[in-house]
């Protein structure tokens, strides 16, 4: 999992900016023969995401080290749930303390929004995605525990498939226009998608062929009339806005996918923790 994202480099480059020429509080207190104990448990209900990246930072301060995971990714979280023990040098354990839990921490707070809207939409056979609404750095991460979470992925990045918004409806002069420039530029492998905020556009979007409509800021009322309008012949997007609140409306106009931004860019850290020797 970790060479699949490429983590190594990230995690180096992430514990020098913690570390950077060493732990000086733990250098001070905690001799190089010590050796300790860490219990990483959950303080909080929900998902679990990120074992194998807690696991790697350890493993790079000190080869060797035992992480003995006791629960895996997409495990359900009470308070009191022993995720993992980590058995090595204590300046080791101490030192990777933080930026362990701050990766738990994160992933699980993905994974856990997501599993609770998903489960929301599940009813109503919409599918529930991500966007690219992601920390600089983290978005592979948080991609991975939406997944964990039971959501699925938008496109990773700008190069892996076409999302015209409005802003680039309004450089090229309109809807046709645009879609008809991003058709003679797509390989025949590339699907279009295109961001309408009415019903006007999405006779417009369906006259210019995309492959996804993705309808943006609509009422549910507006979104049932724009999917019956549609008729299976695009693949219709729900987005804007869309919480806990306003989901199950959207789910049950029809769409066949929702996306949420919130899943990644203010999602709330789950609250998980390490004990030495034993969980206080």
């Amino acid at each position: 999992m970790e060479m699949m994202f490429g983590l190594d480099e990230r995690l180096r480059s992430w514990l020098e900016e913690d570390v950077g020429s060493g732990d000086l509080t733990t250098n001070a207190i905690v001799g190089p023969e010590m050796e300790a104990t860490g219990i990483v448990h959950a303080k909080d209900t929900g998902v679990l995401a990120g074992v194998f990246a807690a696991r790697r930072v350890f493993e790079l301060l000190e080869p060797g080290i035992s992480f003995t995971a006791k629960l895996e990714d997409g495990a359900k979280l009470a308070p009191g749930s022993v995720i993992a023990e980590v058995h090595g040098t204590a300046r080791a354990v101490l030192t990777g303390e933080r930026l362990a839990l701050n990766l738990l921490q994160h992933m699980s707070g993905v994974a856990t929004r997501t599993a609770r809207l998903a489960a929301i939409a599940a009813p109503y056979g919409a599918r529930l995605v991500d966007t690219r609404k992601t920390t600089p750095g983290l978005r592979l991460l948080d991609k991975y525990a939406v997944r964990v979470g039971g959501g699925s992925n938008h496109r990773l990045g700008l190069y892996d498939a076409m999302l015209i918004k409005d802003n680039h409806i309004q450089v090229a002069g309109g809807i046709r226009e645009a879609l008809a420039r991003a058709r003679a530029y797509a390989s025949h492998m590339t699907k279009i998608e295109i961001e309408v905020e009415d019903l006007a556009g999405v006779r417009e979007a369906l006259a210019g062929g995309a492959d996804v409509i993705m309808l943006d800021n609509m009422a549910p009322e507006m979104m049932r009339e724009a999917v019956e309008i549609i008729d299976h012949r695009a693949v219709v997007e729900a987005s804007g806005g869309i919480d806990e609140t306003t989901l199950a409306a959207a789910a049950a106009a029809g769409v066949d996918v929702i996306s949420v931004g919130a899943l990644t860019h203010s999602v709330k850290a789950l609250d998980i923790s390490m004990d030495i020797g034993r969980i206080k």
